[in-house]
């Protein structure tokens, strides 16, 4: 399953590790890839999406569900 969501307040490469590492930390997460420029993140997993928005506003950036 794949989780896509949009990412706000990412503005370097800091910023997308961070949320990388903090998406990766979620149970249930197989892969992450995060596109700063795009400010998207997508999710390999069976992740809960509420868990995956929750790690990324913990590491004070904004997210939703895409879609």
């Amino acid at each position: 399953m794949t989780t896509e969501l949009t990412v706000n307040g990412m503005t370097c490469g800091h910023c997308e590790t961070a949320v990388k590492n903090a998406l990766k930390s979620v149970p249930g997460v197989q892969d992450v890839r995060v596109d700063l420029q795009g400010g998207t993140a997508s999710v390999q997993g069976e992740a809960d999406p509420q868990a995956l928005i929750a790690a990324v506003t913990e590491e004070g950036y904004g997210a939703q569900v895409r879609g």
